[in-house]
């Protein structure tokens, strides 16, 4: 099993940057990570992931271009790098690790999840 610690989360206002860490402990074997999203009252939703090995990275249309995933190996972190902020990105975000080999947008396809941080855009 992995642990996996959010940090980053808090309040800015629409237009403003915000940048989340996520940073492993354990398992090492991890293919991929990946960050999703759950809004109030919606379901669990993708938002991007990156792989350890290459840094292969996949987004959802919804922040492609405002949105950066990246990783530093060394420390065992990934990162979502959040610019051009809405308030319809407020929201809890998850961090996942996935076992299995390649990207995925799937949610039921992660292993191991953190405990959330909470961004809050407002307007």
């Amino acid at each position: 099993q992995v642990q996996l610690v959010e940090s980053g989360g808090g309040l800015v206002q629409a237009g403003d940057s915000l940048r989340l860490s996520c940073t492993a402990s354990g398992r090492t074997s991890d293919s991929a990570m990946g960050w999703f999203r759950q809004a109030p009252g919606k379901q669990r939703e993708f938002v991007a992931a990156i792989k350890w090995s290459g840094g292969s990275t996949a987004y959802a249309d919804s922040v492609k271009g405002r949105f950066t995933i990246s990783r530093d190996n060394a420390k065992n972190t990934v990162y979502l790098q959040m610019n051009s902020l809405k308030p319809e990105d407020t929201a809890v975000y998850y961090c996942a690790a996935r076992l299995s080999w390649g990207l995925s947008m799937v949610e039921s396809e992660y292993d191991d999840w953190g405990q959330g941080t909470q961004v809050t855009v407002s307007s």
